[in-house]
């Protein structure tokens, strides 16, 4: 076995639902969330279609208290974290899930991009510059 073994995962995607925070008999706070992350590619009509994966999310202590509060629905964040499988039991059957557990939860501001200025004029370049 590898003593070099790495497990890091970047993604962006949107909220489907708003945080859901709960704290473990030990007091530790967790936070869950689900994002989808939409990928882009061309159907067998030749259209651009999204195609969603939906990914749960866990986020531990603070961190996952600061986002439980200011984190919505539809929101676009950036997750930095390690995947995490899991087992569970289901209707009698055994299942599996790779899920991510958080480093960080980055918040995308959704803000409209300002016009460009028409009065805009650049700086006239300075050809003096002694280096």
């Amino acid at each position: 076995m590898s003593g070099f073994d790495i497990n890091t995962v970047t993604i962006t995607g949107n909220l489907t639902r708003d945080p859901e925070l709960r704290n473990l008999p030990s007091g530790q706070a967790v936070c869950n969330i689900r994002i989808a992350h939409n990928e882009r590619r061309k159907n067998s009509a030749g259209d651009w279609t999204d195609y969603p994966a939906y990914f749960d999310v866990t986020i531990w202590s603070g961190l996952g208290e600061y986002l439980a509060t200011n984190l919505t629905k539809g929101q676009k964040v950036v997750v930095n974290g390690r995947l995490k499988w899991r087992e569970y039991e289901s209707n009698g059957d055994k299942r599996q899930a790779v899920d991510i557990t958080a480093d960080s939860v980055v918040p995308v501001p959704r803000t409209n991009t300002p016009a460009p200025d028409p009065d805009f004029q650049p700086a006239p370049a300075d050809d003096d510059i002694p280096f």
